[in-house]
C-alpha cells in the first residue's frame, strides 16, 4: 500500500500545470468553468451534431460572470494576506485577516493570523529584552565605574567596604549574562542534566550565603531561615543552586528591606516539595501564571529586572520532570518547587536552622 501511495504521489508530481501562468486565481477559475463547459459542448456536439450558439454563447458568458463574482469573495483573503505579507516584510505586525469562509482558505487565514500575532508578540518580547537588557547593563556598569574613578582619583579608598559594592555589582552582571546564555539554551532545545545526589542541608548553606551577599549588595538586611533535616535529592547541582538563589533573590527584593525569608524542603506524596516564602505583597491568584512567563516583569509580575529569571526556574524545573507554582499563602508570597523521588530519597525536615 506504501508503495502504491509513492508511486502516486510521484504521478501527482509529474502532472501539467497549464495554469501557473494566469496570474489571478479568479481568472483561473474562470478559465476552469469556461473549459469544463466547452469540453461539455463538444462532447454534445459530437454525439448531436449540433450546437445552439446562442445559448452556449450566454452558457459560457454566465459562467464567467458567475465565477468573477463568486470569486471575488473566495480569493480576497488570499488578496488580503499578500498585502499583510508586504507589511510584515516592512515591520508592520498589525494586520489580521478578515475570516468569514469555513474552507481551507479560512483555515489559511485563520492560521496567518496566528502566525501574525506570534511574530507581533516575538517582535514585541524581542524590543523589550533589548530595552530590559540595555537598562539593566547600564546601571551595575555605571555603579561599577563609579566606583572604580573614586579609587582611581583617590576618592575613596580600596576599603573592603568599597570593594563589597563592586563585587555586588559584578555578581549582578554575572547573573544577566547567566539568564542570556540560558535563554538561549532554552530556544535552542533541553539542556542535559548532569544529576548527583545533592545533600540539601549544605545546598541551603550555599545559596543562602549567596543570597544573602546579594541582599546586602542591594541595601537590604534581610533574615533568612532554612527547615531542613538530612534530606537529599538526586538533580543537577549547579541548576538547582541557580533555581533557589533566583526564588531567594526575588523574594528578598519583594519584601520588607528587614524582613524575613524561609526556605523549606519536606516530603510530601508527590515528591520533594522546596518552598520559598516571604513577607512581601504576595501575588493575586490571576497572576500567578504570568510570573513564569518569559519577559514578564514589573510590580504585578513579580520577576523584576529581565522578567527571565522565574522563565528559566520553571524550565529547569521541568527538566527535572518536577513543577514550579505560586501557592497559597495567609501572607507574603510562596513559592513551591515539586521534584519527583523515584526511589524517595528526601525526609521530611526534622528542625529549623536560622542564618
Amino acid at each position: 500500500m506504501s508503495t502504491l501511495r509513492a508511486h502516486a504521489a510521484t504521478l501527482l508530481e509529474w502532472l501539467p500545470r497549464p495554469l501557473d501562468p494566469v496570474r489571478s486565481i479568479k481568472l483561473k477559475i474562470s478559465i476552469l468553468l469556461v473549459a469544463s463547459g466547452v469540453t461539455g459542448l463538444l462532447y454534445f456536439w459530437l454525439n448531436e451534431g449540433w450546437i445552439p450558439p446562442t445559448t452556449a454563447t450566454v452558457a459560457v458568458l454566465g459562467a464567467v460572470f458567475v465565477s468573477q463574482v463568486l470569486g471575488h469573495g473566495m480569493t480576497r483573503p488570499l488578496r488580503d494576506m499578500t498585502t499583510a505579507a508586504r507589511a510584515m516584510a516592512r515591520g508592520d505586525y498589525s494586520r489580521r485577516i478578515r475570516v468569514t469562509a469555513r474552507d481551507e482558505v479560512g483555515e489559511l487565514s485563520r492560521a496567518f493570523n496566528q502566525m501574525s500575532a506570534d511574530l507581533d508578540a516575538a517582535d514585541r518580547n524581542r524590543r523589550e529584552l533589548i530595552a530590559n537588557v540595555s537598562h539593566e547593563l547600564r546601571t551595575p556598569i555605571a555603579a561599577l565605574q563609579a566606583v572604580l574613578e573614586n579609587v582611581v582619583d583617590g576618592v575613596s579608598s580600596a576599603d573592603p567596604a568599597t570593594l563589597r559594592t563592586a563585587l555586588a555589582q559584578t555578581v549582578r552582571l554575572s547573573r544577566l549574562v547567566t539568564e542570556l546564555l540560558d535563554l538561549s539554551r532554552i530556544d535552542a532545545g533541553a539542556q542535559p542534566l548532569v544529576r548527583e545526589r545533592i545533600d540539601l542541608a549544605e545546598l541551603f548553606d550555599e545559596v543562602v550565603a549567596e543570597a544573602g551577599v546579594n541582599a546586602v549588595g542591594a541595601g537590604r538586611s534581610v533574615r533568612f531561615t532554612t527547615a531542613v533535616g538530612t534530606a537529599a535529592v538526586v538533580a543537577d547541582r549547579e541548576r538547582l543552586h541557580q533555581v533557589l538563589v533566583n526564588l531567594l533573590d526575588n523574594a528578598a527584593r519583594h519584601g520588607p528591606a528587614d524582613g524575613n525569608v524561609w526556605l523549606t524542603a519536606a516530603r510530601t506524596h508527590a515528591g520533594l516539595a522546596l518552598e520559598v516564602r516571604d513577607e512581601g505583597p504576595g501575588i493575586a491568584v490571576a497572576e500567578r501564571d504570568l510570573v513564569f512567563r518569559r519577559f514578564t516583569r514589573g510590580e504585578k509580575a513579580r520577576g523584576g529586572g529581565t522578567g527571565l529569571g522565574l522563565s528559566i526556574a520553571r524550565w529547569v524545573v521541568e527538566l527535572h520532570g518536577g513543577t514550579i507554582a505560586v501557592v497559597d499563602s495567609h501572607r507574603g508570597c510562596r513559592i513551591r518547587i515539586t521534584l519527583p523521588t523515584d526511589p524517595p530519597t528526601v525526609a521530611a525536615p526534622t528542625g529549623t536552622r536560622p542564618t
